[in-house]
């Protein structure tokens, strides 16, 4: 369960599309977690900004500006501004969580004889691969920073990953989900 989670559009009138179920005020956000995509119940008179991160998580008395999580949506489902925002959260949130991704890396290891779990970052190709193989014999990465010095074809490794989210975010057909709670 996502704890937290990041506003990607608020609308204090509801859902321009309206409909039964569809009136008051509602958000759009994206968990902290596991990039689970919502739609959110804001309190009354609540303060909510765009790039908000907001508590949606069980413990009630700790939820100051959301009342209750809607329900879980699609990409699809997400307005035109918060498929549009979703990006920086993104952005926001591989760089909050260094430790977690920089794991992802030091980990990460062949899929089958022939591919190798780096592969299924976009932009990241088998020469990438060799070189981050032979890097990592030196010691497990620090940083970003270290990854980044150490694997010259992989100088900003942080966008490779909100590059996998982003597909896996906005590709419902994906096999392998590295990221993204399906």
């Amino acid at each position: 369960m996502e704890e937290y989670a990041f506003v990607l559009d608020y609308m204090p009138q509801g859902l321009p599309t309206g409909g039964p179920g569809r009136k008051g005020p509602v958000c759009y956000a994206v968990g902290e977690d596991n990039f689970k995509l919502f739609e959110l119940e804001p309190k009354e008179k609540a303060q909510i900004s765009l790039g908000d991160r907001v508590y949606i998580g069980k413990e009630k008395n700790l939820r100051t500006q959301i009342e209750r999580v809607k329900r879980r949506v699609g990409y699809d489902d997400l307005t035109n501004t918060a498929q549009s925002e979703l990006k920086y959260a993104v952005e926001d949130i591989v760089r909050r969580d260094e430790k977690k991704f920089m794991e992802f890396y030091n980990n990460a290891g062949s899929i089958n004889l022939k591919k190798h779990l780096l592969e299924e970052l976009p932009g990241v190709g088998k020469k990438s691969v060799t070189e981050f193989i032979a890097a990592k014999k030196a010691g497990a990465f620090e940083s970003y920073a270290d990854l980044g010095e150490r694997v010259p074809l992989m100088k900003d490794p942080e966008k490779f990953i909100i590059a996998r989210v982003m597909l896996e975010l906005s590709d419902p057909t994906r096999r392998r989900y590295l990221f993204v709670a399906k």
